[in-house]
């Protein structure tokens, strides 16, 4: 009687660990664990989705391997509203969020492969370009002897750019050891790179190459699509231009900037200015009367 509880409790236990599942939660509990300190793996499926059960059942197969080599929490978020930040494309998506940065998976729905992508890209790929070091990384006028560079200008304000950072991470995890990939504030602190490079628009997508700029224009906004892009289609897909060279200060250098300047500063600049400019005039009509006079003495000694 007792070896038939003993294997009871044993049974139950099996049950307990391989029929748990994966965690579920919902989008207030998910959003408090993505702040939190933890990396996290997030499954998003929703219902009557063949391929978010095929996702499931690899997922929470691993999810323990996922727990020792990345120390990372697994969640499955069902039907989620969040879902539409992270994946323009939807369901199902499973995303590693690294301290808060997500990148999403893209690849065939395999154990091993998505274990090696996620421990392949542990820290983020994607550098963050500005005025002040673009030309310097990049070297894109020059001919880029760094390598070929592809970047994205988002802005603050284009709600689809922040759809795409997890995926634009996991085009820069997948090229990350053959091409630079790279995103830049199109209205912040890329501004001037942007108008340079003739970005009107956010999202905005361009791969440097060889002192040449190759633009992407498709609106397929995959990892997929994206990657095919660079390792090729910029070809076909795209007219070469060359790449501006940089503009200098005096270039950029506009009176409605200096009077915007001066108006910042308050009437400080404008005293000192003024001043400036009374000295300055007072200098020349004095040097025009020592002129005049020697001209008369010597009209004089004549």
């Amino acid at each position: 009687m007792y070896f038939h509880k003993i294997i009871g409790i044993i049974y139950l236990g099996i049950i307990a660990v391989y029929g748990a599942g994966i965690e579920r939660v919902d989008d207030m509990d998910l959003i408090h664990i993505l702040t939190g300190e933890g990396d996290v793996v997030a499954l998003f499926t929703r219902g009557n989705c063949a391929e978010c059960e095929k996702y499931e059942n690899v997922v929470d197969k691993i999810q323990d391997e996922v727990k020792q080599s990345l120390g990372a929490s697994v969640v499955q978020a069902h039907d989620s509203n969040l879902i539409h930040i992270y994946d323009p494309s939807r369901e199902p998506a499973l995303l590693y969020f690294r301290r808060g940065i997500p990148i999403l998976y893209h690849g065939a729905i395999n154990d091993e492969e998505i274990i090696q992508f996620f421990s392949d890209n542990r820290e983020p790929a994607v550098k963050e370009l500005s005025d002040d070091n673009f030309e310097h990384l990049t070297q894109a006028s020059t001919g880029a002897t760094t390598g070929d560079w592809f970047v994205f200008f988002y802005s603050a304000e284009c709600v689809l750019c922040q759809r795409l950072y997890a995926v634009w991470e996991s085009v820069g995890g997948s090229l990350k050891r053959k091409i630079n990939v790279a995103r830049m504030n199109s209205l912040g602190a890329g501004v001037s790179t942007a108008n340079r490079l003739k970005v009107a628009e956010a999202p905005g997508f361009i791969f440097l190459r060889q002192g040449k700029i190759y633009r992407y224009s498709s609106k397929e906004y995959t990892p997929k699509a994206f990657i095919e892009f660079a390792e090729g289609g910029y070809i076909k897909n795209s007219h070469p231009e060359m790449v501006p060279k940089p503009s200098s200060f005096m270039d950029e250098l506009s009176f409605g900037q200096v009077m915007d300047y001066i108006n910042s500063q308050g009437t400080l600049p404008l005293a000192f200015i003024g001043t400036f400019i009374v000295v300055f005039l007072l200098l020349i009509i004095k040097c025009l009367f020592k002129t005049s006079s020697k001209k008369t003495v010597n009209k004089k000694d004549k």
